[in-house]
Protein backbone atom coordinates (compact mmCIF):
# COMPACT_ATOMS: atom_id res chain seq x y z
CA UNK A 1 0.00 0.00 0.00
CA UNK A 2 1.44 3.69 -0.92
CA UNK A 3 0.19 6.80 1.11
CA UNK A 4 0.01 10.15 -0.56
CA UNK A 5 0.31 13.56 0.83
CA UNK A 6 -1.34 15.48 -2.06
CA UNK A 7 -3.38 14.78 -5.06
CA UNK A 8 -3.01 17.21 -8.29
CA UNK A 9 -5.03 17.02 -11.16
CA UNK A 10 -2.79 18.72 -13.59
CA UNK A 11 -4.22 21.49 -16.08
CA UNK A 12 -1.11 21.27 -18.60
CA UNK A 13 1.83 18.98 -19.54
CA UNK A 14 4.00 21.94 -18.17
CA UNK A 15 2.53 21.86 -14.70
CA UNK A 16 3.03 17.98 -14.86
CA UNK A 17 6.45 18.25 -15.78
CA UNK A 18 7.57 20.26 -13.26
CA UNK A 19 6.17 18.67 -10.35
CA UNK A 20 7.26 15.77 -11.72
CA UNK A 21 11.11 16.75 -11.12
CA UNK A 22 10.27 16.01 -7.41
CA UNK A 23 11.77 12.65 -6.52
CA UNK A 24 8.93 12.27 -4.51
CA UNK A 25 6.02 12.83 -6.52
CA UNK A 26 5.05 10.25 -9.14
CA UNK A 27 2.81 10.46 -12.37
CA UNK A 28 -0.58 7.96 -11.53
CA UNK A 29 -2.01 6.08 -14.29
CA UNK A 30 -3.97 3.12 -13.46
CA UNK A 31 -2.03 2.69 -10.45
CA UNK A 32 -1.87 -1.26 -10.76
CA UNK A 33 1.84 -1.79 -9.97
CA UNK A 34 1.62 1.75 -7.58
CA UNK A 35 -0.30 0.06 -5.18
CA UNK A 36 1.71 -3.51 -4.68
CA UNK A 37 5.04 -0.95 -3.37
CA UNK A 38 5.32 0.80 -0.23
CA UNK A 39 6.13 4.28 -1.57
CA UNK A 40 5.49 7.34 0.41
CA UNK A 41 4.16 9.51 -2.41
CA UNK A 42 4.84 13.22 -2.06
CA UNK A 43 2.37 14.47 -4.99
CA UNK A 44 0.53 12.29 -7.20
CA UNK A 45 -0.07 14.08 -10.22
CA UNK A 46 -3.29 12.58 -12.34
CA UNK A 47 -2.92 13.22 -15.97
CA UNK A 48 -6.47 12.40 -16.90
CA UNK A 49 -7.82 15.48 -18.00
CA UNK A 50 -5.33 16.14 -20.52
CA UNK A 51 -6.85 14.56 -23.27
CA UNK A 52 -4.53 11.52 -23.42
CA UNK A 53 -6.70 8.91 -23.44
CA UNK A 54 -8.00 9.03 -27.59
CA UNK A 55 -6.67 6.85 -30.24
CA UNK A 56 -5.90 9.09 -33.69
CA UNK A 57 -5.73 7.92 -36.84
CA UNK A 58 -4.74 9.81 -39.82
CA UNK A 59 -3.14 8.68 -43.44
CA UNK A 60 -0.06 8.14 -42.02
CA UNK A 61 0.15 6.83 -38.28
CA UNK A 62 -1.47 6.05 -35.04
CA UNK A 63 -1.35 7.86 -32.28
CA UNK A 64 -2.41 6.44 -28.47
CA UNK A 65 -2.47 8.55 -25.46
CA UNK A 66 -0.76 7.76 -22.93
CA UNK A 67 -4.04 7.75 -20.44
CA UNK A 68 -5.43 4.95 -22.54
CA UNK A 69 -6.17 1.76 -21.62
CA UNK A 70 -4.66 -1.66 -22.52
CA UNK A 71 -8.65 -2.25 -23.12
CA UNK A 72 -8.75 0.90 -25.52
CA UNK A 73 -6.23 -0.29 -27.23
CA UNK A 74 -7.70 -4.29 -27.64
CA UNK A 75 -11.02 -2.83 -28.91
CA UNK A 76 -9.87 -0.33 -31.41
CA UNK A 77 -11.21 -1.60 -34.68
CA UNK A 78 -8.34 0.58 -36.75
CA UNK A 79 -5.24 -0.68 -34.88
CA UNK A 80 -7.44 -4.57 -35.09
CA UNK A 81 -7.72 -4.03 -39.14
CA UNK A 82 -4.44 -2.90 -40.26
CA UNK A 83 -1.96 -4.50 -37.53
CA UNK A 84 -3.80 -8.17 -38.23
CA UNK A 85 -4.70 -7.88 -34.50
CA UNK A 86 -1.40 -7.71 -33.48
CA UNK A 87 -2.04 -5.19 -30.71
CA UNK A 88 -5.34 -7.17 -29.27
CA UNK A 89 -3.37 -10.46 -29.20
CA UNK A 90 -0.68 -9.40 -26.88
CA UNK A 91 -2.87 -8.01 -24.35
CA UNK A 92 -5.77 -10.49 -24.59
CA UNK A 93 -3.95 -12.92 -21.94
CA UNK A 94 -2.90 -10.18 -19.61
CA UNK A 95 -5.02 -11.00 -15.87
CA UNK A 96 -8.46 -10.37 -17.45
CA UNK A 97 -10.62 -7.35 -18.48
CA UNK A 98 -10.98 -5.37 -15.34
CA UNK A 99 -7.11 -5.32 -15.46
CA UNK A 100 -6.93 -4.39 -18.88
CA UNK A 101 -9.37 -1.52 -17.91
CA UNK A 102 -7.31 -0.17 -15.92
CA UNK A 103 -3.68 0.26 -16.80
CA UNK A 104 -2.54 2.39 -18.83
CA UNK A 105 -0.48 2.19 -22.66
CA UNK A 106 2.03 5.17 -20.82
CA UNK A 107 2.43 3.61 -17.68
CA UNK A 108 3.10 0.00 -19.17
CA UNK A 109 5.41 1.66 -21.66
CA UNK A 110 7.08 3.87 -19.69
CA UNK A 111 7.91 1.67 -17.44
CA UNK A 112 9.75 -0.98 -19.84
CA UNK A 113 8.56 -3.84 -17.76
CA UNK A 114 10.68 -7.25 -18.60
CA UNK A 115 7.49 -9.17 -18.85
CA UNK A 116 5.45 -6.53 -20.91
CA UNK A 117 3.43 -7.97 -23.83
CA UNK A 118 2.41 -4.90 -25.41
CA UNK A 119 6.16 -3.71 -25.39
CA UNK A 120 7.24 -6.50 -27.23
CA UNK A 121 4.40 -5.93 -29.92
CA UNK A 122 4.81 -2.74 -30.17
CA UNK A 123 8.78 -2.99 -30.67
CA UNK A 124 7.75 -5.25 -34.04
CA UNK A 125 6.27 -2.09 -35.59
CA UNK A 126 7.76 1.13 -36.68
CA UNK A 127 7.25 2.90 -33.20
CA UNK A 128 8.20 6.01 -31.54
CA UNK A 129 7.28 7.51 -28.05
CA UNK A 130 6.19 11.05 -27.82
CA UNK A 131 7.96 12.58 -24.46
CA UNK A 132 6.91 15.98 -22.83
CA UNK A 133 10.79 17.55 -23.25
CA UNK A 134 12.60 14.54 -24.92
CA UNK A 135 10.14 15.00 -28.45
CA UNK A 136 9.53 12.02 -30.35
CA UNK A 137 12.37 9.15 -29.79
CA UNK A 138 12.16 5.59 -31.89
CA UNK A 139 10.56 3.07 -29.28
CA UNK A 140 14.00 0.49 -29.92
CA UNK A 141 16.34 3.55 -28.64
CA UNK A 142 13.63 4.34 -25.91
CA UNK A 143 13.94 0.48 -24.47
CA UNK A 144 17.28 1.58 -23.34
CA UNK A 145 17.20 4.55 -22.50
CA UNK A 146 17.55 5.53 -19.15
CA UNK A 147 14.83 6.38 -16.18
CA UNK A 148 13.92 9.90 -16.17
CA UNK A 149 11.26 12.47 -15.13
CA UNK A 150 10.37 13.41 -18.47
CA UNK A 151 6.58 12.46 -19.40
CA UNK A 152 5.49 10.05 -21.81
CA UNK A 153 2.53 12.06 -23.71
CA UNK A 154 1.64 9.32 -26.70
CA UNK A 155 2.50 6.69 -28.69
CA UNK A 156 2.83 6.88 -32.07
CA UNK A 157 2.81 4.22 -34.63
CA UNK A 158 3.70 4.65 -38.38
CA UNK A 159 1.28 2.79 -40.95
CA UNK A 160 4.15 1.51 -43.28
CA UNK A 161 2.57 -1.28 -44.60
CA UNK A 162 4.39 -4.03 -42.76
CA UNK A 163 2.91 -7.53 -41.65
CA UNK A 164 2.62 -8.85 -38.07
CA UNK A 165 2.44 -11.46 -36.21
CA UNK A 166 2.37 -12.31 -32.00
CA UNK A 167 2.60 -15.30 -29.74
CA UNK A 168 3.85 -15.77 -26.41
CA UNK A 169 3.85 -19.29 -23.99
CA UNK A 170 2.45 -19.17 -20.39
CA UNK A 171 2.33 -21.62 -18.09
CA UNK A 172 -1.74 -20.63 -17.59
CA UNK A 173 -3.87 -18.50 -19.76
CA UNK A 174 -3.41 -15.31 -17.48
CA UNK A 175 -0.30 -15.85 -16.37
CA UNK A 176 2.83 -13.66 -16.85
CA UNK A 177 4.87 -14.84 -20.06
CA UNK A 178 7.35 -17.12 -20.01
CA UNK A 179 8.41 -15.94 -23.57
CA UNK A 180 6.80 -13.31 -25.63
CA UNK A 181 7.32 -12.80 -29.55
CA UNK A 182 6.66 -10.58 -31.97
CA UNK A 183 7.83 -10.51 -35.59
CA UNK A 184 6.80 -8.55 -38.41
CA UNK A 185 7.64 -7.88 -42.46
CA UNK A 186 8.10 -5.17 -45.12
CA UNK A 187 9.00 -6.62 -48.33
CA UNK A 188 12.36 -8.76 -47.81
CA UNK A 189 12.89 -7.07 -44.40
CA UNK A 190 12.00 -8.63 -41.11
CA UNK A 191 11.81 -7.82 -37.30
CA UNK A 192 11.77 -10.22 -34.61
CA UNK A 193 11.24 -8.46 -30.87
CA UNK A 194 11.61 -11.63 -27.62
CA UNK A 195 10.23 -10.08 -24.60
CA UNK A 196 9.74 -11.91 -20.95
CA UNK A 197 13.39 -12.99 -21.22
CA UNK A 198 12.80 -12.83 -18.89
CA UNK A 199 14.70 -9.43 -19.80
CA UNK A 200 12.67 -6.59 -21.15
CA UNK A 201 11.87 -6.69 -25.13
CA UNK A 202 14.72 -7.08 -27.96
CA UNK A 203 14.51 -6.46 -31.59
CA UNK A 204 16.39 -7.87 -34.02
CA UNK A 205 16.27 -7.50 -37.84
CA UNK A 206 16.60 -9.73 -40.57
CA UNK A 207 16.25 -10.56 -44.05
CA UNK A 208 14.56 -13.43 -46.18
CA UNK A 209 14.03 -14.40 -49.57
CA UNK A 210 10.91 -13.61 -51.25
CA UNK A 211 9.72 -17.51 -50.88
CA UNK A 212 12.15 -18.99 -48.12
CA UNK A 213 12.32 -22.64 -48.03
CA UNK A 214 12.16 -24.45 -44.26
CA UNK A 215 15.77 -24.38 -44.31
CA UNK A 216 15.61 -20.41 -44.70
CA UNK A 217 13.81 -20.09 -41.69
CA UNK A 218 14.78 -22.51 -39.92
CA UNK A 219 18.43 -20.76 -40.05
CA UNK A 220 16.91 -17.25 -39.74
CA UNK A 221 15.45 -18.17 -36.38
CA UNK A 222 18.80 -19.69 -34.87
CA UNK A 223 20.63 -17.11 -36.32
CA UNK A 224 17.78 -14.78 -34.25
CA UNK A 225 17.76 -16.38 -30.61
CA UNK A 226 21.94 -16.54 -31.10
CA UNK A 227 22.52 -12.58 -31.00
CA UNK A 228 19.63 -12.54 -27.72
CA UNK A 229 20.86 -13.27 -24.38
CA UNK A 230 18.59 -15.40 -22.41
CA UNK A 231 17.72 -15.68 -18.46
CA UNK A 232 16.12 -18.58 -15.89
CA UNK A 233 13.57 -17.43 -13.26
CA UNK A 234 10.49 -19.63 -11.44
CA UNK A 235 8.74 -19.41 -15.17
CA UNK A 236 11.88 -21.10 -17.16
CA UNK A 237 15.18 -21.65 -17.82
CA UNK A 238 17.80 -20.17 -19.90
CA UNK A 239 18.00 -23.61 -22.33
CA UNK A 240 13.86 -23.45 -22.10
CA UNK A 241 13.17 -19.78 -22.99
CA UNK A 242 16.24 -19.98 -25.99
CA UNK A 243 14.30 -23.39 -27.67
CA UNK A 244 11.01 -21.01 -26.87
CA UNK A 245 12.14 -18.59 -28.74
CA UNK A 246 12.97 -20.22 -31.66
CA UNK A 247 10.10 -22.10 -32.38
CA UNK A 248 7.73 -19.17 -31.92
CA UNK A 249 9.74 -17.02 -34.23
CA UNK A 250 9.21 -19.92 -37.12
CA UNK A 251 5.70 -20.19 -36.04
CA UNK A 252 5.28 -16.68 -36.64
CA UNK A 253 7.50 -16.13 -39.93
CA UNK A 254 4.95 -19.37 -41.37
CA UNK A 255 1.67 -17.46 -40.07
CA UNK A 256 2.89 -14.27 -41.89
CA UNK A 257 3.92 -15.72 -44.82
CA UNK A 258 0.87 -17.85 -45.22
CA UNK A 259 -1.15 -15.06 -44.64
CA UNK A 260 0.30 -12.83 -47.26
CA UNK A 261 -0.20 -15.89 -49.59
CA UNK A 262 -3.67 -16.47 -48.91
CA UNK A 263 -3.79 -12.29 -50.44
Amino acid sequence: MFTIDKYVVAESLDQAYELNQNRRNVIIGGMLWLKMGRKKIGTAIDLSNLNLNTIEEDDDSFKIGAMCTLRDVENHLGLNSYFNNLLSKSVEHIVGVQMRNLATIGGSIYSRFGFSDILTALLSLDSYVELHKGGIVPLKKFVDMPYDNDILVRIIIKKDGRSSCYKSHRMSSSDFPVLACAVSNKGNEWYASVGARPGKAVLKQFTLSEKPSNEEIDKAAQDITKLMTFGTNMRGSTRYRRLLADVLIKRNIEEIIGGNHAD
